[in-house]
């Protein structure tokens, strides 16, 4: 007989997510995905000046504010035709690439680590550091008075099979720790170029509003090597010894098999090259990216807007009572077909593609993990995928660093015309971002993002098609109902911003 499992809220991801999952015979026959709020930013910018869009819908994330500016500014460089200067073109991508590195760090060691590492292992500590001393301290305190502080970061917690290697969960742990530093390091480091942070300032059509001095560069080269070599020696390392303890992770959790990116960091000034690139994959065959194949069902979602529309004639109508519908999240379709975005969608198209250092990447990956290139498809594949891409992101700012020059121009002058239209499409950590931006009368008329989460998380369309994530849960052995972390497992696998999703 079949049972549910309701989680909600699921924990740990930006946003508000809940799960729903039927379980028969202890595996899932069928996941639900909910996002359970509803934000309105496109009823928000209809109307208003173009110019604050870029300002605006930075407010829908604070993880990846940047990649929405981006986008934004994309669209309006689009739109206005802007031809912008190589310095705008290197700082932007140097922007977003601190964004990348911060964000992959966070998910891996403060979002889903915490789903393989033991932390209760830090009580058999007896080493010398402060730190872990103080850490094994609480975590004492927490468990001998079975009261656990709302919001604590390490528990309250599902109880299952953690890792059980204690100098691996030690290890882990004090990780934990400097990541957090390391995130901050990664804000500090793109702040020299766009002024603060989480929201970035200097994002404008045209370019950069920030100029370009030594100083900044070298503040700059500083703070990415110590990221550098905290990927190399740490990151990558801890990615591999949590696939090594868990290796089952690598057949869990495929989802649909379907695969897009728009890529991202343009390495040209008209924007056609681009470092990580674009492109599709449906039943493992590559193919070019085409944008006017890309619809939103609200089948299920708790719209009345008419479903099917391609974002550039999308309509935004809340509907909160809509019969059957159980997600605030419209269902992204490419060719009718629901499809993954993300890094692992990233890595695997340019692994396709012949990308010459992601492949190489790819490569030494497999060969440590000793499984084949279908086993990136699961959870354990997207963690590798988080990793390979932050390596090559990383490395590459630093060869945007010394294309530099301190003595050219980062912004060009624009007008804004009456009426016109545009289209923004990048790459925010968690996968393929788009605007869409119409203006008439100086205003915006129509505002339309499609972002990562509302591609990944997305409820069923008029056809029954589950969305990526609710596909990834079908399938999955749940050893306790009434402790689901494989469900956790694999929803967090895939850095789910619930905030962007009901954008």
């Amino acid at each position: 007989m079949a049972t549910t499992i309701n989680i909600d809220p699921l924990t740990r991801i930006e946003g508000h997510l809940s799960i729903r999952t039927d379980i028969d015979s202890g595996k899932v026959v069928k996941a639900y995905t909910s996002g359970d709020m509803f934000r309105g930013f496109e009823v928000i910018l209809a109307g208003r000046d173009p110019l604050d869009a870029q300002q605006i819908v930075q407010r829908i994330c604070g993880m990846c504010p940047v990649a929405h500016g981006v986008a934004s500014i994309l669209a309006q460089d689009a739109l206005y035709g802007c031809a912008v200067p190589d310095n705008g073109r290197l700082v932007r991508n140097l922007i977003l690439g601190a964004e990348f590195i911060h964000s992959h760090i966070t998910h891996f060691y403060h979002l889903s680590a915490i789903d393989f590492v033991d932390i209760k292992a830090i009580t058999k500590y007896t080493g010398n550091d402060p730190v872990l001393q103080d850490l094994r301290s609480w975590v004492e305190t927490e468990l001998a008075s079975n009261r656990v502080l709302p919001g604590a970061p390490f528990l309250p917690r599902y109880e299952g099979n953690y890792a059980q290697d204690p100098e691996l969960n030690i290890a882990a742990i004090r990780h934990y720790l400097d990541a957090l530093e390391m995130r901050k390091l990664a804000h500090r480091m793109a702040v020299l170029f766009c002024g603060k942070l989480p929201h970035a300032a200097s994002l404008v059509p045209g370019g950069i509003t920030e100029g370009v001095t030594m100083r900044q560069i070298a503040a700059f080269s500083s703070m990415l090597s110590d990221l550098r070599r905290f990927i190399d020696r740490v990151y990558i390392p801890d990615v591999l010894a949590v696939a090594a303890a868990f290796p089952d992770y690598f057949a869990i959790g495929r989802g649909c098999g379907n695969f897009l990116a728009y890529g991202v960091f343009p390495e040209s000034a008209d924007g056609k090259t681009l470092f990580i690139p674009s492109g599709v994959l449906k039943a493992d065959k590559p193919a070019a990216l085409d944008v006017s194949l890309i619809t939103e069902d609200v089948t299920s979602s708790r719209f009345s807007s008419p479903s099917g529309l391609h974002p550039s004639k999308g309509q935004t109508q809340a509907d909160p009572q809509k019969k059957d519908a159980y997600s605030w999240m419209k269902a992204p379709r490419y060719d009718g077909a629901p499809m993954e975005v993300g890094p692992l969608a990233r890595v695997l198209i340019a692994y396709k593609a012949g990308h010459a250092q992601i492949c190489k990447l790819v490569d030494d990956m497999l060969a440590k993990t000793k499984v084949k290139p279908e086993a990136l498809m699961s959870v354990m594949g997207r963690h590798a995928a988080r990793a390979i891409e932050c390596k090559a992101v990383a490395d590459r700012c630093a060869a945007w660093l010394d294309q530099l020059k301190e003595d050219q121009s980062a912004c060009v002058d624009y007008t804004v015309p009456e009426s016109g239209a545009g289209v923004g499409l990048t790459e925010a950590p968690r996968g393929a971002l788009g605007h869409w931006i119409s203006i008439a009368d100086h205003k915006i008329e129509r505002y339309q993002c499609v972002v990562p989460t509302t591609w990944n998380c997305s409820p069923r369309d008029a056809q029954g098609q589950a969305g990526p994530v609710e596909q990834a849960l079908e399938g999955v052995a749940v050893a306790d109902q009434n402790q689901p972390i494989e469900v956790a497992r694999v929803v967090r696998s895939f850095d789910p911003c619930g905030a962007c999703a009901v954008h």
